[in-house]
C-alpha cells in the first residue's frame, strides 16, 4: 500500500466567469462560421486551452495583419485590446468580435471618464502585461503606470492635486491594498473606482489559498508562466505558509522527486486553467500516494457574463 497523504483542495478555484465566457465565444463562432476562426493574442492565459481551441480550428496570432483569409472572423482575447486594433479591424473589413471580460471592460470606461475629468490617472498593474497594454490604449491622455509601493513617490503630481486610480483586474489583494495606501499617503486627493477593481474570482481564488496554504508541506498552483493571476497565487501560497510552492503548466513536467517525504498538499487553479488540469495532478500524484481528498467548502460561484447575441444564433 502506498503512503497516505493529505489534499487540501482549494475553493474556488479554475475558470472564471470571464475566462467560460471568451472560449465559448470561440467555440461559438467555430460553430456558426466553420474553421479557421481567427485569435488575437492568447485567448486566456493557458496552453491547454489553447491547444485545445486551435484542435477544434482557431487559429492564434499576435497582430492583425497576420490574417491570411480577411473574410475569416477574429476574436479579441478576454485581457481587452487598445482601441487601435477594433480601429485596425474596421479598416481591413474584418468581421471582429470582443471577448474582453466585462470587468476589464469596467475599467476602460472608468478610465475614459477620468479623462473627461479631465484628471491625471494612475493604473496599478504589471508593464506590457495585455490587460495593462489594453487599458492605456483606451485614451489619448497618458496613464501613469505604478508596479510597486516604491513607484508611487515618482508620480509627477502636487500633494493637493486631484488625481484618480485603477488597477488591474489580477493582482495580488495585498500588494495592490499597500500602493494604495501609499498613494492616499503621498496624495490628499484621490478619486477611487466605484467598486475595487480586482475581480471577484481573483480575490476569491487568493482567499481560498490563503485559507489553506500553512497547512501544506508542498503547494501546487495550476496554471502557465505568463498568467498574472497564477503568478499571484504563487506570491500567496508562499506569502501564507506553504512551506514550498510551485507553478504548473504541464502536469506531465511534475519531477515526482519533490513529492518524497511531505505529508500534506495544497493545490489550486488559476481562472484561466481548465478543472480537468487539476484531474489529471490528482491521477498522477495517486500513482505515487494512497491519497486523502480535503475540499474546501465554499460557496459556488453564480456570476455569469453573457455572449453576443450574434454568436448565441449558432448554438
Amino acid at each position: 500500500m502506498n503512503k497516505k497523504i493529505d489534499i487540501y483542495l482549494a475553493g474556488p478555484r479554475g475558470f472564471c466567469a470571464g475566462v467560460e465566457r471568451a472560449i465559448l465565444m470561440v467555440k461559438e463562432a467555430i460553430k456558426k462560421y466553420g474553421k479557421p476562426v481567427y485569435v488575437r493574442h492568447e485567448i486566456v492565459h493557458n496552453k491547454y486551452v489553447v491547444n485545445s481551441l486551435t484542435k477544434e480550428g482557431a487559429i492564434f496570432i499576435e497582430e492583425l495583419d497576420e490574417i491570411k483569409n480577411k473574410n475569416r472572423p477574429v476574436i479579441f482575447s478576454a485581457h481587452g485590446v487598445p482601441k487601435s486594433v477594433p480601429r485596425e479591424a474596421k479598416s481591413l473589413n474584418l468581421l471582429y468580435f470582443d471577448a474582453t471580460c466585462p470587468l476589464v471592460s469596467k475599467i476602460h470606461r472608468e478610465v475614459e471618464i477620468f479623462e473627461k475629468e479631465d484628471l491625471p490617472i494612475i493604473l496599478i498593474g504589471h508593464r506590457n502585461h495585455p490587460e495593462v497594454i489594453g487599458t492605456m490604449g483606451q485614451i489619448k491622455s497618458k496613464i501613469y503606470l505604478v508596479e510597486k509601493a516604491e513607484d508611487v513617490s515618482k508620480l509627477p503630481f502636487k500633494n493637493n492635486q486631484k488625481i484618480a486610480y485603477v488597477t488591474q483586474t489580477t493582482l495580488s489583494i495585498d500588494d495592490t491594498k499597500d500602493i494604495i495606501a501609499k498613494i492616499k499617503k503621498n496624495f490628499t486627493n484621490v478619486k477611487e473606482p466605484k467598486k475595487n477593481d480586482i475581480c471577484y474570482a481573483t480575490t476569491n481564488r487568493q482567499e481560498a489559498v490563503k485559507a489553506i496554504a500553512g497547512k501544506c508541506d508542498y503547494f501546487f498552483v495550476i496554471g502557465s508562466n505568463n498568467s498574472s493571476n497564477s503568478l499571484r497565487l504563487v506570491e500567496v501560497a508562499k506569502n501564507y505558509g506553504a512551506k514550498n510552492c510551485k507553478l504548473i503548466e504541464n502536469v506531465n513536467d511534475l519531477d515526482n522527486g519533490i513529492l518524497k517525504n511531505i505529508k500534506t498538499i495544497g493545490i489550486t487553479a488559476s481562472a484561466s486553467a481548465p478543472e480537468i488540469l487539476i484531474k489529471n495532478l490528482l491521477r498522477r500524484i495517486s500513482k505515487i500516494y494512497q491519497i486523502n481528498i480535503i475540499e474546501s467548502d465554499f460557496e459556488k460561484e453564480n456570476i455569469h457574463f453573457k455572449i453576443p447575441s450574434i454568436l448565441k444564433e449558432a448554438s
